[in-house]
């Protein structure tokens, strides 16, 4: 049964799509720093999205209608997402039992809409970028699924509202190990589904080393605009997934349950930048390897969550 939403809820989902640029700029702010800069101005996202809304768009004749509709389901994926996951508070505006696997699924129907656009435009670059996002996706996909499935045992529940809300602060006693393991796996997943280092660079300009950059190439105006907003959504999506089970919330007022999560989530963003400016970027055949190590961390927790759970 779907929950009417209340409106804190809406009012919090509103206040995550006007604040999600700003995790961008955070990022890119703590860059700057680590490299002696001053660095962009903090509202230069908004100002990046209203001038490729003013542009106009150029399409490929030999491109059909799936290259046009690759940014707009994609977005439209994310906003849906958003929807149902809790980003401030442990309250999304939708719930109900099993909506965890709509969430995954769209972050899935968004990818594959991505990959689609970049195939339809017969370029060999954005093949190849494609190529390397499905094996990514692949490999991201059985982490996020143990991951959630750990979060899911600690709390009983398939909601995400429980899961990352109130139903985890008490569990967090028993399956504080797990929790741990959770986070880590999550983090892994949040780089690597977000296009971020030590994964993808997104400030890369040689095509041969892009893999989501690559497959956007051909995208300007009004696209490329929902295309730059919905990886800042993804970012606030993914990165509230990893602050939820890293620091649940317990008996907080409301005003101090959603101020102190738009903090972590600044902070989580300065540690995306701090890591981007210390690390480089993995060899292509390093990634799986990493993947591969979230999947086992996951798995892990989902183990000790059971284990917790029984004793």
């Amino acid at each position: 049964m779907i929950e009417l939403p209340s409106p804190r809820a809406a009012a919090e989902l509103l206040a995550t799509l006007v604040l999600a640029p700003l995790l961008l700029s955070v990022i890119a702010k703590t860059k700057a720093a680590f490299s002696g800069r001053v660095g962009p101005p903090w509202l230069q996202p908004y100002a990046t999205l209203a001038k490729l809304l003013r542009k106009g768009a150029v399409y490929s004749e030999t491109t059909t209608w799936i290259f046009r509709a690759g940014p707009i389901v994609t977005l439209a994926a994310l906003l849906a997402s958003a929807t149902l996951v809790p980003v401030l508070s442990g309250e999304a505006l939708l719930s109900f039992r099993g909506d965890v696997v709509l969430v995954v699924y769209l972050f899935a129907l968004g990818r594959m809409f991505t990959i689609l656009a970049a195939l339809d435009t017969g370029s060999s670059f954005e093949g190849m970028g494609a190529s390397r996002e499905a094996t990514w996706g692949a490999l991201c996909e059985p982490a996020l699924f143990l991951a959630l499935a750990a979060l899911a045992i600690a709390t009983q529940s398939l909601e995400l509202g429980t899961m990352l809300g109130a139903g985890l602060a008490e569990a967090r006693g028993s399956v504080g190990p797990a929790l741990t393991l959770v986070v880590g796996a999550l983090g892994v997943v949040m780089l690597c589904e977000c296009s971020r280092l030590p994964v993808d660079d997104p400030a890369t300009h040689l095509e041969l080393t892009m893999v989501h950059e690559v497959m956007v190439l051909d995208h300007g105006g009004p696209d490329l605009a929902a295309i730059t907003y919905g990886a800042a959504l993804r970012l606030v999506l993914f990165g509230s997934l990893v602050v939820h089970a890293l620091l649940p919330h317990d008996h907080l007022p409301a005003w101090g349950d959603d101020a102190l999560r738009l903090i972590e989530l600044g902070a989580l963003a300065a540690a995306v930048g701090a890591v981007e400016s210390v690390m480089a970027r993995l060899r292509l055949t390093r990634v799986p390897l990493l993947l591969v190590g979230a999947t086992v961390l996951a798995g892990l927790a989902a183990l000790l969550s059971l284990s917790g759970r029984a004793s």
